[in-house]
């Protein structure tokens, strides 16, 4: 805004005392201060209030107004309650100094100038913010784009003041401004969006305010309809009909630290553009998966037919230079399977999954944002399958070869997940050891299947398996029946949990803990601070309710794998 229209504005009660040629100024904020020097506070632009507390005599006024004028402030608005009318030495300082000076009324607060100035600065910059905005927006989708979501970030910094960050619904970092300082920790972006994954899930529209550690967040959507699965046969539902289940999972979102509840509807509109904006680059970037996810369906139908490892290396060999541009040697691979299982199975599971482990599999080994993006994934019934390369590993099949771990991977999107799923889905994935030939891709496919089945068996929302658990005892566990496993796991532990709710004898938690220690009396006794002779009769009971025999390997195996299967 302009010095002179806080003249043409009658309540802020301003009185013109000097530099009417300098109305002109642009005000970009706005001070209170009666420091003897607030420099250090002036970043340039501002009109500074001040009650003149500061000024013992009419030496002060020199010093002060040079100080101003050298950190560029636009005007001096001096308050008349302190002195009544204005110090002529004040005058002729801002004279000589050419700085605008004003007095206010002593019936005038200067938090009613303050607020004033702040909401014309706000409002012109949010004008000034869309225009650049919808330039921006023109030149994206006409043209290649303009730097990506970081350039509508820093906007946001620099013309709004507002700290924001694009997020995956992983959690993942994607991008942040420069105003935006240092990278929200990790923990915190997976918070923020399971909090927007669970405020999808109910249906409310956003933004989503959220609290998180004493500062409020608003969560914003982004919805990119260029990426969004097609519904059956081969068209795209109209945005009424869409159910939240088919992008809930992949769908970016926009953090900005606010309380959006605060805003005018110009600002809400404006964020609303910033979020179109970003999503333009989300389906530009979609787009550019087109290619992999096509190199990964024909390697895949290889595999899967029984072609010749020869012709899968030919194949490999193509797909190679695409998702690891300047590398020599052909590199290792590892396949990555997921299922994505709704309740009631109205909404296919493939595309939901595909999409995910796009999210996901962002090449996993990057930390920060804006990571490569080097994953091929092709999807086949309610599966998608994921070639993921590898430039170097160690031997094969050893535990030892760097990649994608399981345990891993499920702890970077367990939380978020979770609530986006709420409580009618399920995710499931399986990872294998890392191949280095066409030979050995498709017992990989295999291995992730398999492991994929294993997490399958296991309670929980989100659950993962990797290749080294199909050498344990848990690879049978999923293919028992179930009915099966029920009347195994209630013959051995129902006794025990009866005798438990009757007296509370806790034999359940000494069994494992029993089994635990490897039928150690001291160290089982230790752990549970018991007595050992405690311990000799709670295991006594155990074999006297079940009729099992502690000491035979037989029977320990049996209750191991009852508490597993339970």
């Amino acid at each position: 805004m302009r010095l002179r229209a806080l003249l043409d504005t009658d309540a802020l009660g301003l009185r013109l005392l000097g530099g009417e040629d300098e109305l002109d100024r642009t005000v970009r904020g706005v001070m209170t201060t009666d420091l003897r020097d607030p420099s250090r506070y002036l970043s340039g632009g501002e009109l500074v209030l001040t009650g003149l507390a500061w000024r013992r005599d009419a030496a002060d006024s020199e010093p002060f107004v040079r100080l101003l004028a050298q950190a560029g402030v636009a005007a001096l608005a001096a308050g008349e309650a302190e002195l009544g009318d204005i110090p002529d030495d004040l005058v002729v300082a801002c004279a000589r100094h050419r700085l605008p000076l004003f007095a206010v009324h002593e019936s005038v607060a200067f938090a009613t100038i303050t607020e004033h100035v702040v909401r014309q600065v706000s409002g012109e910059r949010a004008g000034d913010l869309a225009a650049v905005v919808d330039r921006h927006r023109r030149m994206m989708t006409s043209g290649p784009a303009g730097g990506g979501p970081d350039v509508v970030l820093d906007l946001l910094g620099s013309d709004l003041d507002l700290r924001a960050w694009v997020l995956s619904p992983t959690g993942r970092l994607i991008a942040g401004s420069k105003a935006s300082g240092p990278a929200l920790p990790a923990e915190a972006c997976a918070q923020l969006a399971a909090e927007h994954l669970a405020a999808t899930r109910t249906g409310r529209r956003g933004p989503h305010r959220v609290l998180l550690g004493g500062t409020t967040f608003s969560l914003f959507p982004i919805r990119s309809w260029g990426h969004r699965p097609a519904v059956a046969g081969g068209g795209r539902s109209p945005q009424g009909a869409r159910d939240v289940r088919e992008t809930v999972l992949s769908d970016w979102l926009l953090a900005v630290e606010a309380d959006a509840g605060d805003w005018q509807d110009e600002r809400l509109d404006l964020l609303q553009g910033v979020t179109q904006l970003i999503a333009v680059e989300r389906d530009r970037r979609d787009a550019a998966r087109t290619v992999r996810r096509r190199l990964a369906q024909e390697v895949l139908e290889l595999v899967q037919t029984g072609a010749a490892p020869a012709e899968i290396a030919a194949r490999l060999r193509v797909a190679a230079p695409v998702l690891l541009p300047g590398l020599g040697a052909a590199p290792h691979w590892q396949v990555v399977v997921a299922r994505v299982e709704w309740d009631g199975g109205e909404v296919e599971g493939g595309p939901v999954a595909q999409s995910l482990l796009e999210e996901i599999l962002v090449d996993p080994l990057a930390t920060g944002p804006e990571p490569s993006d080097r994953i091929a994934v092709a999807h086949t019934g309610d599966e998608a399958i994921a070639l993921v390369p590898l430039p170097a590993v160690a031997t094969e099949h050893d535990g030892s070869e760097s990649g994608i771990h399981a345990d891993a991977l499920l702890k970077s999107v367990a939380d978020p997940l979770s609530a986006g799923l709420d409580d009618d889905g399920r995710v499931t994935l399986g990872v294998s050891a890392a191949v280095h030939s066409a030979e050995g891709l498709r017992g990989a496919l295999e291995e992730a299947r398999h492991a994929r089945r294993v997490a399958a068996a296991r309670p929980g929302r989100v659950c993962a398996a990797g290749h080294q658990e199909l050498a344990s005892h848990v690879l049978l566990l999923p293919f028992v029946p179930d009915d099966v496993r029920r009347a195994f796991t209630a013959r051995l532990l129902d006794p025990l949990r009866d005798y438990d709710r009757r007296h509370r004898a806790e034999l359940i938690p000494t069994l494992e803990a029993f089994l635990d220690c490897d039928g150690s009396w001291t160290r089982c006794a230790t752990r549970l601070h018991l007595h050992v002779n405690t311990l000799r009769y709670r295991v006594g009971r155990i074999e006297q309710l079940t009729g099992r025999d502690l000491s035979r390997l037989e029977d320990k195996l049996d209750f191991f794998l009852a508490l597993r299967m339970s």
